[in-house]
């Protein structure tokens, strides 16, 4: 299921040197809020979760998923390159499932881990702060980069589709209307932070029992019907 050239020529896509600016750009600001808030303000548990929940994992996190998810195979299928892959011998889940892994790690590498370092910075992770959001962003990466691997192979604008999602029904939806809440991988993610962090700093919408359900479903679906459109469009080529 996991092909080592597919995820070699997938990471320099991802890793370029245009692209690995702009995916790091946001954890560099997160860590540099967070060093000027520890500055000005000292530790303090609540200001850890107010940068942690409001800007990386609102806003951090799902930006990378797009950036990680639909990079990892939608330009190819927009130059036309990804006929040249599926010319090769290769199962088109293998070549799903591996370029979900490869999104899946950077997406990781560049929001949990700047997550964790800012945490450490904010309040050395008193009350397991800096661990629950960061287990959170990594729980997250997970379901982003599904969801933003499978609009990258079913629509050509799926970065702004993506970023619509990100932005607006996550940040905004996500965090003012009580319905959306349930259908938030934010919130699937701050159930798991809940858990790890145990008290009442960290607080979810949602259930742990549904949000596992929800991130595994998503997680799980959206792979599947990535794979299903990916034959789709071989079969299209080859008629």
């Amino acid at each position: 299921m996991y092909d080592p050239t597919v995820a070699r020529l997938t990471y320099r896509a991802l890793l370029g040197r245009r692209r690995a600016l702009i995916l790091g750009a946001l954890p560099l600001l997160l860590v540099v809020i967070a060093a000027v808030v520890r500055g000005l303000a000292g530790a303090d548990d609540q200001t850890a979760v107010n940068v942690l929940g409001g800007f990386a994992l609102a806003t951090m996190v799902p930006i990378i998923g797009v950036i990680a998810g639909t990079g990892a195979i939608g330009p190819e299928i927009d130059d036309g390159s990804v006929v040249y892959l599926l010319s090769k011998p290769l199962k088109r889940p293998t070549i799903v499932f591996t370029k979900l892994i490869v999104a899946i790690a950077v997406t990781m590498v560049f929001s949990a881990v700047p997550t964790l370092v800012a945490g450490l910075i904010l309040n050395g992770n008193g009350q397991h702060i800096a661990a629950a959001y960061t287990v959170a962003a990594l729980v997250a990466s997970i379901a982003y980069a599904a969801l933003f691997l499978l609009l990258g192979t079913v629509s050509r604008h799926a970065v702004v589709f993506g970023l619509v999602y990100a932005l607006i029904w996550e940040a905004l939806f996500g965090s003012l209307v009580p319905g959306a809440r349930t259908l938030s991988v934010q919130q699937w993610a701050l159930a798991v932070a809940h858990k790890v962090a145990g008290g009442d700093m960290v607080t979810s919408d949602v259930g742990l029992p549904t949000a596992t359900v929800f991130l595994v479903l998503v997680t799980v679906l959206a792979t599947w019907f990535a794979g299903h459109k990916l034959r789709s469009l071989t079969l299209a080529g080859e008629e």
